[in-house]
């Protein structure tokens, strides 16, 4: 037992106990994070060199990729590291460290996809007054108001953990400190700590949700007013990309912190959080390049002048 949370440590369980797994798991999860932090800094650099990629939908994109980048250098290389080391040992300090970037990224994607589909609405519904409503100004705010919501609710969540104690065991039966399992190891009262992750994490998560479910409504029907089977699928295919990045990040989320905890074990648990902590931000980039012509363009420009 141990009085000073300050010098406490936490047990990763990770993927596998067996040894000779190891190496197999350090290369998969090594390629995926390369291919993810090349991917997404490619589609940034990409966005940033073609001036006609300077659109409130591309500044939204490069934020995402952003984002992605962080959301999973939060946690594949220390994951690595264990695997590497075989110890699975965090401290608690970089484990509060992870759960803060880890809060902020995963809002912060959600935020963004949010504001995608707004931007994809307000084209498609309302493209005469497009360039207006979606002004620079009004976009650096919604970007900015997504960094700032997403900021204070990680630090708030953070900081709700510093006041538990925790004095064994100090087991965490996943691959990363998550909120969920480290309140479970405390020995203090978390009632503080359920409540506020309860109102505000409930009320993020669905907020934007709604906010994308309620676009693509309108989009729909907007859609379907449209006279010409061209116009329909050339406004359609503006929105494909996103759609598919919104059903894979929202249906593995959900599965995560939405289900009853009986309905699933844990190891189904660690499944779907390597699909949107690693494999989402993986894919973002081959479903944006591949369905998007004017990425791939920029790209192929990006990719000719390096070439030079």
């Amino acid at each position: 037992r141990r009085n000073q949370t300050s010098t406490f440590e936490f047990l990763l369980t990770g993927f596998s106990e067996h040894p000779e797994q190891q190496p197999l798991l350090f290369g998969l999860f090594l390629a995926m994070y390369l291919v993810t932090v090349v991917g997404n800094l490619l589609i940034i650099l990409a966005i940033g060199s073609d001036p006609h990629l300077h659109t409130p939908m591309y500044l939204f994109l490069a934020n995402l990729s952003f984002s992605d980048i962080g959301f999973i250098s939060t946690i594949i290389p220390k994951m690595m590291d264990n695997i590497s080391s075989g110890t699975k040992l965090i401290s608690y300090g970089a484990c509060l460290t992870q759960l803060y970037f880890f809060g902020l990224f995963a809002d912060l994607d959600n935020f963004l996809l949010a504001v995608m589909a707004l931007d994809r609405y307000v084209a498609i519904s309302q493209p005469l007054h497009y360039t207006v409503t979606m002004n620079s100004q009004r976009c650096v705010l919604l970007v900015a108001g997504s960094w700032v919501i997403t900021t204070f609710h990680a630090l708030v969540h953070t900081l709700l953990v510093t006041r538990l104690s925790f004095c064994g065991p100090s087991i965490i039966p996943h691959f990363f400190c998550d909120l969920v399992p480290l309140l479970k190891l405390a020995c203090s009262s978390t009632l503080v700590n359920d409540l506020v992750l309860t109102l505000l994490a409930g009320t993020l998560l669905i907020v934007p949700f709604v906010c994308i479910l309620t676009s693509y409504f309108y989009i729909a029907l907007a859609i379907l007013r449209i006279d010409s089977p061209w116009g329909k699928q050339r406004a359609f295919s503006s929105c494909t990309s996103h759609l598919s990045v919104v059903s894979l990040f929202y249906s593995t989320a959900i599965g995560v912190y939405l289900c009853p905890p009986a309905s699933h074990s844990d190891g189904k648990d660690r499944v779907f959080s390597v699909m949107y902590t690693v494999v989402t931000p993986m894919l973002n980039p081959f479903i944006y390049s591949l369905r998007n012509k004017d990425i791939k363009g920029a790209l192929g420009k990006l990719l000719r002048k390096k070439a030079h």
